[in-house]
């Protein structure tokens, strides 16, 4: 056989180096990856202990300088073991260790081409992504599309939300990732627009569990979103929409080269709570800068949220900072049209009334150029740099601490490279930065030091416009935490007490949750400042329990502990905030939920128990705990418990 190749070497021919079989396991053996080139065409897949949850499916690029699906010449492997520690003050544990085995495969294609597969490989998650090397003297290219999939065994359920199509919607303004999910559907049903899935997605695969993702996204490259699924249960990466940003910019990824892809990221469990506790989405990133304040995190009022566009006027959000400064919380929010409602003049005088009440503005922006028909202003300051900057400069001087920019326009590296410009201009500038109307956050809580969450998600604005939003309250709540909430900051803008969601409490639609289910909520979604939806007659007209409680929420976790749960049907979720536990309980399941919980991690053998009685009355008790630390939870369809440990 040596002597053959050596006859092959000696007539020109080249000589295939095949690795049939790479593999690549988590640091307990129990998560594998199994990377084959297949002839030339590069696939993987994934096992959880005894289980399949991908079967054999594609890898690859397709670029304007080659084609990486086909043709692969396995050249060499590298393999690393990662031991990292990092600390993290705005996602849902602060203290992080992650270890993972690390597989580096480099692959040889026709033109002197070369590409890497890295795998990394924690206990329960995956991330990968290709590295492109340069081809001689060219040194750029363009990623036109991408042959990743994602291949479930059949029987496999999907927990989904559609991709809209660009440029429908109000005012043109999506996709904006809030459809809706639809829980536990076969593979291969057509999605609502036929155009895919945003991420994240989850996968019910028999006795398991998978949440898709990606990370990394930067200015340097587009979002993606999951394919169409076929019923044999394959889903591919898809790049976005030729009308995105109205038809501006590419669909692809312009880089250089080298370059690196952004991270693909799958969590993997026989039970709920890796998909719930997983970190892997600032895992496998770094810090981009470093921040130029000592950011503060903390709770907020929105005068919007309850009472509309109207609202937006001097006197009304005056009342909004009085109710801030009464409930001892950092921030108001002035949102929409305060530029033409109320000017910058008085906006100043404004601004210096919050200050003396010690409590810091936020100020809503349009993210308009030019892609949506978005009319609420100010309008085109965050869109160039010119006057993004002058403006941010304004702000700085009159101690705005942040900025909430809507109406983004979709995924195409175009809108990255805004995203990524507004956090690094605001960052100059001291200024923390939410997103609105926007894309899926992608690892940036630890990429951009003053980025502090996104909607992204259904949110709470939808309760007061439409009554079926009400009515399936308590079903999008107790899929959050499975879900969009799992992989990132989730700027939701709940908790809300009014019965009625218009300014007199009176009409409008209303709510169908208990005052106990909305304080669930704002421990179950996670984001480091929370614009809550309570109003000014809430000081009078709601629990005053209620409201101590909202006075000394923390928005901010040491860490996450799932209990119990089924997405869509029910949650419990413990939560940590320094030396005190949260414990909080949502029901869906169209009965009342009898269950007990063990409360072994409290240290404490009292707690404060906020739970409901009959007809979603409000009720609350102090509750000792027995020797075993268990309680019995009996929580209501459309209810809510709370259980805060006494100090």
């Amino acid at each position: 056989m040596k002597r053959f190749f050596s006859i092959l070497l000696l007539l020109g021919v080249p000589m295939l180096m095949s690795a049939e079989n790479l593999i690549v396991s988590s640091p307990d053996g129990k998560l594998k990856v199994t990377l084959s080139d297949n002839g030339g065409k590069l696939s993987y897949a994934v096992m959880y202990k005894e289980y399949s949850i991908i079967e054999s499916s594609p890898l690859g690029l397709v670029t304007n300088v080659g084609d990486y699906t086909k043709d692969a010449q396995f050249a060499k492997q590298e393999t690393n073991s990662i031991d990292e520690h990092y600390t993290l003050n705005r996602i849902k544990k602060s203290d992080i260790h992650y270890v993972a085995n690390q597989l580096i495969a480099t692959y040889n294609y026709p033109a002197h081409r070369v590409m890497q597969v890295v795998f990394n490989v924690s206990n329960n998650d995956i991330a990968f992504q290709y590295r492109l090397m340069p081809i001689g003297e060219t040194v750029c290219a363009v990623v036109n599309s991408e042959a990743t999939g994602f291949d479930f065994p059949a029987g496999t359920t999907t927990f989904l939300t559609p991709q809209s199509d660009p440029m429908i919607g109000w005012k043109r303004t999506k996709p904006s990732y809030e459809e809706e999910y639809v829980p536990d559907e076969p593979m291969g049903v057509p999605s609502k627009y036929g155009r895919g899935y945003t991420f994240p997605g989850l996968f019910h695969v028999g006795e398991c569990w998978a949440l898709l993702s990606e990370t990394g996204v930067t200015g340097e490259y587009c979002g993606s979103r999951l394919s169409e699924g076929t019923t044999e249960g394959l889903y591919t990466i898809a790049y976005p929409m030729e009308g995105e940003n109205n038809g501006f910019g590419s669909t692809g990824a312009q880089i250089a080269l080298p370059s690196a892809t952004p991270w693909r990221t799958i969590t993997v469990g026989d039970n709920l709570a890796p998909i719930v506790e997983t970190t892997i989405p600032f895992d496998v990133v770094k810090p981009l800068y470093e921040p130029s304040i000592n950011y503060k995190f903390g709770r907020g009022t929105w005068h919007w949220m309850i009472w509309d566009d109207a609202s937006c006027n001097y006197d009304d959000v005056k009342k909004f900072i009085d109710l801030a400064a009464a409930m001892g919380w950092e921030y108001t929010l002035i949102d929409a049209l305060w530029d033409a409602q109320i000017g910058y003049d008085k906006m100043e005088e404004l601004i210096r009334y919050a200050l003396s009440k010690g409590v810091e503005p936020f100020l809503w922006y349009n993210s308009n150029g030019s892609w949506s028909d978005a009319p609420q202003g100010p309008h085109d300051r965050m869109s160039n740099p010119i006057t993004r900057k002058k403006e941010m400069k304004w702000m700085q001087k009159m101690g705005v601490k942040g900025i909430k920019v809507d109406f983004w326009a979709g995924d195409k590296q175009e809108t990255m490279r805004l995203y990524e410009q507004v956090l690094s201009d605001a960052n100059e500038y001291g200024i923390m930065c939410i997103f609105h109307g926007c894309t899926l956050p992608r690892g940036w809580e630890r990429m951009y030091p003053n980025y502090i969450g996104s909607e992204a998600v259904l949110a709470s604005e939808n309760l007061k416009f439409n009554q079926h939003f009400d009515d399936e309250e308590a079903y999008n709540a107790s899929l959050h935490p499975f879900i969009r909430n799992a992989v990132g900051s989730m700027e939701f803008g709940g908790t809300i007490l009014n019965e009625r969601l218009n300014r007199g409490n009176d009409g409008g639609t209303y709510r169908r949750t208990s005052d106990n289910f909305q304080l669930a909520t704002a421990i179950l979604f996670q984001n480091p400042v929370q614009m809550f939806g309570l109003c000014p007659n809430n000081l009078y007209d709601a629990p005053v329990e209620a409201m101590d409680f909202m006075r000394a929420v923390p928005t901010t976790w040491d860490e996450t502990r799932y209990i119990d749960g089924y997405p869509g049907k029910y949650v419990i979720l413990a939560r940590r905030h320094s030396d005190r536990w949260y414990v909080a309980a949502i029901n869906n399941t169209g009965a009342p939920l009898d269950v007990e919980v063990d409360l072994s991690f409290f240290k404490s053998v009292s707690a404060t128990y906020y739970y409901d009685e009959k007809d979603l009355d409000f009720a609350v008790k102090d509750i000792k705990l027995n020797k075993n630390k268990t309680v019995k939870l009996n929580v209501p369809h459309n209810g809510g418990s709370v259980i805060v440990e006494n100090k």
